[in-house]
């Protein structure tokens, strides 16, 4: 799947859970929350105590912004 399928897949609006927000940035889990932490990926939103998942809006906009 080329970069330009991924950001045409991804839904308009919803939710991504971590494992899908992977599966489009080759990057490892402890990487991608240290992004989190510096302001260099977006904050994801607690659903509830243990489930966090990101904005399909915010991670489209990333993989724009960073030239997916």
């Amino acid at each position: 799947m080329s970069n330009e399928d991924s950001i045409r897949d991804l839904p308009i609006a919803g939710f991504l859970r971590l494992p899908q927000v992977l599966e489009l940035f080759p990057v490892s889990r402890s990487v991608w929350w240290a992004g989190v932490k510096s302001g260099a990926y977006p904050k994801g939103i607690k659903l509830s105590e243990r489930c966090v998942a990101w904005r399909a809006s915010d991670i489209r906009k990333l993989m724009e912004e960073i030239g997916y």
